[in-house]
């Protein structure tokens, strides 16, 4: 799980504070002393996993470079209903004007991380790892993707930069898998791998042939996605993707593929019910 980095994340910060503060909090400002302190607590009211808790420390310390965010769980923590996650002291109205976009974030992310660990742990006892995709929010997608580490999953390419993904409209301007595998290779820098979406196993065989770093079995029934696994026998990697679910994910997993890739782990978030409680 990659450490992220303020420098980063500060902008999405400044945008969700200026969204929801903008000129004021016109009630905490005139209710509360601008120079009261105050105690909060951060508690979990469902299961799940955490993450996110360095961008909600952030936005407080946006709003109080004196707050103190004290963690009782870390990133990647599993937590029950009523586990206390955080506290935090500093500026009465720092720690009431800041909760909703620290909430948003940590819901968000821990949400993103629960959803993970439920795919996880439903193929724990096979080779195959989870992977997420492109299907993020926009401008968010470095704490999505760190959100499904912290569950447990696997990044797969972070952008259209940094992975040749050579899908079904690819194909067709190249007029066929091996045409388009045969043009690529020599224009890419050394490093980045190849993968090739395929939709039956004569694809499958030209992409094996072709020689791709990665061949992708495009919703292939679980029959077909097994003979392509022993079609390919290790001489590339295998990810499956397509019309994949809880339900389905451990019978996928039983056809021998490396990787099992999800995107609603990012793209259907349901956020993890975290509260935030003013301790008076």
């Amino acid at each position: 799980m990659n450490k992220l980095e303020f420098k980063d994340i500060e902008p999405l910060i400044d945008k969700a504070l200026e969204e929801d503060i903008s000129i004021g909090d016109v009630t905490t400002d005139n209710l509360i002393p601008a120079d009261s302190q105050t105690k909060a607590t951060m508690t979990a009211k469902a299961e799940g996993v955490v993450a996110g808790l360095d961008v909600a420390e952030w936005v407080f310390k946006k709003l109080d470079a004196n707050v103190t965010f004290t963690r009782h769980l870390n990133d990647g923590d599993r937590v029950k209903r009523g586990m206390l996650i955080a506290e935090i002291e500093g500026s009465f109205r720092a720690l009431l004007s800041g909760e909703r976009v620290a909430l948003n974030f940590l819901q968000r992310m821990s949400g993103v991380a629960s959803a993970t660990v439920q795919y996880v742990d439903a193929i724990k006892n096979y080779k195959t790892e989870i992977l997420d995709t492109r299907k993020t929010l926009p401008g968010y997608r470095s704490l999505d993707k760190y959100s499904v580490a912290a569950g447990g999953g696997m990044n797969h390419r972070i952008g259209l930069y940094d992975m040749v993904m050579i899908k079904d409209n690819h194909i067709k301007v190249a007029g066929s898998i091996t045409n388009a595998v045969n043009e690529i290779r020599p224009k890419i820098a050394d490093g980045i791998k190849i993968e090739v979406e395929t939709t039956n196993l004569d694809e499958v065989k030209e992409a094996l042939a072709a020689k791709a770093d990665v061949i992708m079995l495009d919703n292939m029934d679980n029959t077909t996605m097994t003979e392509a696994v022993q079609i390919i026998n290790g001489a590339a990697k295998v990810e499956a993707s397509g019309n994949m679910n809880l339900a389905r994910v451990k019978e996928v997993a039983e056809t021998g593929v490396d990787f099992i890739s999800i995107g609603a782990l990012t793209h259907s978030v349901m956020a993890l019910d975290i509260s935030q409680n003013i301790e008076m």
